[in-house]
């Protein structure tokens, strides 16, 4: 017998332009990663699993009620006793790096989310008389039905808090195996990977860097190095976890004195300039070339009425990375952002 591929006849090099899949199995392979809106202010671009979208923006910006928002409409059921809610119905991973996480306030959102739902279902709702109606009248089962869901909720929002970047990068080795426990408990996906916020440990990691990439004696590492390795461990999540990651990030002030900075944001003739001056990137090329997407968040000077009859401020969003000619308005309520 010759060995293959002796004397054998040629292959047809049209062959090539057979199709190994058809309709409906491209069809299922493209569903998987379809795009998809999210809530104000991230709605103007349709965002996929593996993206990944930096939330930059001075203190009180509102970044983390953009994180919180999102995480209550992942956590939150498409259904409830035959009650349509909207949510993805997928588990949160949320990183609190700087300690700031507010429980209270992302209950809160989610309380309201669910009373704003059940307060828009008037007596001739059919899912109110097929889901709710052995609860009517009846306060005391009616809000132990309310605090299951809430519970239900909270056990798809997967808290992970750090204290140095150390801590921060043990969490991200050992977070595919905690996720997958997770998930096979709750029987339900992993969508959103939340870090809030990427430069907290910045000055410190600054301050103790050694001279060199890697200092062994002390078991430090230089900043530059420290967040290759971080974006090295999150890569070799998404590789095994499709997931979006949304991040929070402050922004840092330009070098100068206050006196120089007043005269020159005097001479700005944009909001682009005004940034581009205010505020310089801090964290590394390997961070840079990793992150996908980017909006730029601002607290303005004008404030609108609010739902209690008082004022709220206005908060403005702008997408940086892609760049689009839109700048939006938004205001933060109880329940959420919402658009001006």
């Amino acid at each position: 017998m010759n060995p293959r591929g002796i004397n054998d006849e040629p292959e047809d090099p049209r062959a090539w332009i057979h199709g190994d899949e058809n309709a409906k199995t491209m069809l299922a392979r493209l569903l998987i990663v379809r795009s998809f809106l999210l809530l104000p202010p991230l709605h103007r671009l349709p965002l996929r699993v593996g993206n990944v979208v930096e939330i930059t923006g001075p203190s009180s910006s509102a970044k983390s009620q953009v994180l919180l928002q999102a995480a209550v409409h992942c956590i939150l059921p498409k259904e409830w006793k035959g009650i349509r809610l909207g949510g993805l119905e997928r588990i949160v991973i949320y990183f609190d790096l700087d300690c700031r996480f507010d429980v209270l306030r992302l209950t809160q959102i989610l309380k309201f989310r669910i009373l704003g739902v059940l307060g828009s279902i008037d007596g001739s709702n059919r899912a109110l008389q097929e889901g709710f109606q052995e609860y009517h009248g009846e306060a005391s089962i009616m809000n132990s039905v309310y605090d299951e869901l809430i519970v239900a909720c909270m056990k798809r929002f997967m808290y992970i808090r750090c204290y140095d970047s150390y801590e921060f990068l043990a969490a991200l080795k050992t977070m595919h195996s905690r996720a997958q426990v997770e998930s096979g408990v709750l029987g339900v996906g992993i969508h959103f990977l939340m870090i809030d916020s990427i430069g907290a440990f910045y000055w410190i990691d600054r301050s103790i860097q050694p001279s060199n990439s890697v200092d062994h004696k002390r078991g430090t590492m230089s900043f530059q190095h420290l967040v290759e390795t971080i974006v090295q461990e999150i890569r070799k999540f998404l590789e095994v976890q499709p997931v979006l990651v949304l991040v929070s990030k402050a922004s840092i002030f330009g070098a100068g004195t206050s006196i120089d900075a007043q005269r020159d944001l005097e001479m700005c003739n944009s909001s682009r300039d005004t940034d581009k001056f205010l505020f310089r990137e801090y964290m590394p090329s390997a961070w840079q070339a990793f992150v996908t997407h980017r909006i730029n968040l601002q607290l303005s000077d004008k404030y609108t009425n609010d739902k209690k009859g008082g004022t709220s401020p206005i908060y403005t969003s702008e997408w940086v990375q892609p760049p689009l000619n839109i700048k939006d308005q938004f205001a933060v309520a109880d329940d959420g952002i919402y658009l001006i």
